[in-house]
């Protein structure tokens, strides 16, 4: 059915239809409420693409999930402990604000053209970037586009020096150094002395602040950062069970504990130490980052920082939608705590 149809059986004009649909306030109640009546009646849904060629808001937004180092799957991100989160936040604060949400996975820089897409074609009012890893070239474009946009992870002190801070964009944080601080605070605390750390990837703002964190923190109680202690996760759980297995099979002595750089490669880590009969914490303590719902759920029960996921895609969504709607937006930030959360995985080394 067409607005045309709509415009006959409400006996009015296909312009006062027009009218109706995008809240005019030049129209008599009672012609509203005949239109209203109608459009109801028939489940008539206005073609959102008109109403972007029109000027019209589409009350749609883009959550765009950057992930480059997994092959591509299209069931991955929602299996994914990092990303399924941020969706369901996403699309719940959305759907509650009276959004739609058009949700799209880049797997390789050549997938940000279905980005460019969305937004040149008005296919949404505005976007949200999860997972941007550290390519200021492409930052640069999306910001270029002069669309709303929001970024989730994301260095502030680049975007910054790069003078990208423009009215229409917002950056969305967790204060990841200051949580991994809490965590190498509390195994130091235990009576740990090598801490060993399953790090994440290094262009990433968060593996780039978790690692920095567990270095200045060491060194803040002078204690050695063994490099051999150091494995590349790169944030994925087949390749911190990889670098685990070869570190056993090494021979090498291991830390009294690891921090890694999220819950996925603690977990792997854990299985690679109990298929080889290392006890996870009597003969090793394991802390993690994110505390995603397995955390609590296996045994032990894992030590994490809790990543506040739910509030960053609220904060996210609200500052998304305040830039569409603002006639004078302007840049801002917002960085979220990270806090410890301490389980059975962590306990004092054996003497």
């Amino acid at each position: 059915m067409r607005s045309e149809d709509i415009a006959k059986l409400a006996g009015v004009s296909r312009s006062t239809v027009s009218r109706v649909i995008n809240n005019y306030s030049n129209v008599p109640e009672e012609t509203r409420a005949k239109v209203l009546k109608v459009i109801e009646q028939h489940q008539y849904e206005p073609n959102s693409f008109a109403r972007a060629l029109a000027g019209k808001k589409t009350d749609t937004i883009g959550l765009f999930a950057i992930s480059m180092n997994e092959k591509e799957n299209a069931t991955r991100i929602y299996q994914n402990n990092y990303f399924a989160p941020f969706v369901d936040a996403v699309v719940d604060t959305a759907n509650a604000r009276g959004c739609y949400v058009l949700i799209h996975t880049v797997y390789s820089p050549d997938d940000f053209l279905k980005v460019k897409q969305a937004f040149l074609q008005k296919r949404i009012d505005g976007g949200i970037i999860v997972g941007t890893q550290k390519d200021i070239d492409i930052v640069r474009e999306m910001v270029n586009l002069e669309f709303p946009l929001v970024l989730i992870d994301y260095d502030i002190s680049e975007i910054m020096s790069e003078h990208l801070d423009r009215n229409h964009l917002a950056i969305v944080n967790s204060k990841d150094y200051e949580g991994t601080v809490e965590a190498i605070e509390y195994l130091i605390s235990l009576g740990h002395e090598e801490i060993g750390m399953i790090c994440g990837r290094m262009n990433t703002y968060s593996g780039r602040e978790r690692y920095m964190a567990y270095e200045d923190t060491l060194k803040k109680h002078e204690l050695a950062l063994n490099e051999s202690f150091v494995l590349q996760g790169d944030f994925l759980k087949e390749t911190a069970y990889e670098e685990i297995t070869k570190l056993l099979a090494s021979g090498a002595a291991l830390p009294t504990a690891f921090f890694s750089a999220n819950d996925d490669m603690a977990i792997s880590a854990m299985e690679a130490f109990s298929e080889h009969g290392i006890s996870v914490p009597e003969d090793i303590s394991i802390a993690g980052f994110d505390d995603v719902q397995l955390a609590s759920r296996i045994h032990p029960k894992l030590t994490s920082v809790r990543l506040p996921i739910y509030e960053m895609s609220k904060a996210a969504v609200e500052k998304v939608i305040e830039l569409c709607d603002s006639r004078q937006p302007t840049f801002s930030t917002i960085s979220f705590p990270a806090k410890l959360v301490q389980r059975d995985s962590c306990q004092p080394p054996k003497i």
